[in-house]
């Protein structure tokens, strides 16, 4: 099966309104089903869905077929589309497995031309003579065998133009949903980062600049770039760090469960600082736990990728959905670290 590549921010705002206008067009009945298994194409490709978009485009145009059969490729897309059907030999017991090919518009042809044959078969039935004079026997013609056989026809074309609506129906219904959550966590994130982009700047004004470049990085189809996003990320807290607790030579001494620990608070121990911090600053003995969990992992996350990447480990190099991932919990970690340094500066103010 073809490997999804993740799609662009403006290609997910395009099939996002592309595939509310699909819905509502099925739902109408606005236009034909083979547009819309067209206009399903398109929302595929804008989803780089490859499968799928080819699927669409045979639905339209037909399967290609040779006289010895179905082309495995193509075979396998008919399957997904639910067009295989079985016939079993009444002499040998054998059943051989089948596509339908034709596409929709053939369909939706007969369709309209059943239609019209129905209607002229309403005629009541005639009875018609002989041309030969010399026979004067009528005899009576009926038209309930043709209509019957029309009637046959239509119906299974009909069977296969519902099953190919609901087919498309489904398709773009789950992507149009999956697609409008994305964009409500993508709001959600838009209110962090743009919380954090406007008072990050107080307290370390050169991130603002990186902070920028990441979302450039983001945007890009190239690993190197998404890896440069996460070195971002690191950078960014080690400054938070320097700024909120800057580095100290004496140890900080822990005990937890009969246990003392050691924790160094130096210049490459930056995550060490930050829960020292944040320790420092809250009273919420939760709010410290979470918090520093989610810093621990973030911290031993980047510093790995960092280290492979100096290494030249390509191997450790994140992909897209992950370098979106740590710069999310990076934004997160950021926006609960400053809401403590606002407090902190509001209670020695009042």
């Amino acid at each position: 099966m073809s490997e999804i590549v993740p799609p662009t921010t403006e290609a997910l705002k395009e099939a996002l309104s592309l595939s509310s206008e699909i819905l509502r067009n099925i739902e109408l009945s606005e236009i034909p089903l083979t547009n819309i298994a067209l206009k399903t194409s398109r929302l595929a490709r804008l989803l780089n869905d490859y499968d799928v978009q080819t699927i669409m485009e045979y639905e339209a145009g037909g399967y290609p077929s040779k006289p010895d059969g179905v082309p495995q490729d193509v075979w396998r897309l008919a399957v997904m589309a639910g067009r295989k059907y079985e016939i079993k030999d009444s002499e040998t017991g054998e059943i051989k497995k089948y596509a339908w090919t034709q596409p929709i518009t053939e369909w939706e042809q007969e369709v309209k031309t059943a239609e019209k044959e129905l209607e002229a078969a309403r005629d009541p039935d005639i009875s018609i003579s002989s041309a030969n004079p010399m026979q004067t026997v009528s005899l009576p013609i009926s038209h309930s065998f043709e209509r019957q056989a029309i009637r046959s026809k239509v119906g299974l074309a009909c069977k296969r133009l519902a099953e190919r609506r609901a087919l498309i129906y489904a398709y773009v219904l789950r992507k149009h949903h999956e697609l409008k959550f994305s964009g409500i966590a993508d709001d959600i994130f838009s209110r962090i980062r743009e919380r954090v982009d406007s008072s990050i700047g107080k307290t370390i004004p050169k991130s603002v600049q990186k902070l920028s470049a990441i979302h450039d990085n983001l945007r890009s189809e190239n690993v190197e770039d998404w890896s440069n996003a996460v070195h971002s990320c690191r950078r960014i807290l080690l400054e938070l760090a320097d700024a909120v607790f800057p580095p100290q030579k004496e140890d900080r001494i822990k005990t937890t469960n009969g246990k003392t620990i050691t924790i160094k608070l130096g210049k490459e121990q930056y995550i060490n600082r930050l829960i020292a911090f944040i320790e420092d600053h809250s009273s919420s003995g939760r709010y410290k736990h979470i918090v520093g969990s989610h810093l621990r992992f973030i911290g031993e996350r980047l510093d790995s990728i960092v280290g492979a990447a100096q290494k030249g480990t390509h191997g450790e190099i994140v992909s897209q959905e992950e370098a979106d991932r740590y710069v999310v919990y990076t934004y997160i970690i950021i926006g609960d670290i400053l809401s403590l340094l606002e407090d902190t500066f509001e209670e020695s103010t009042s």
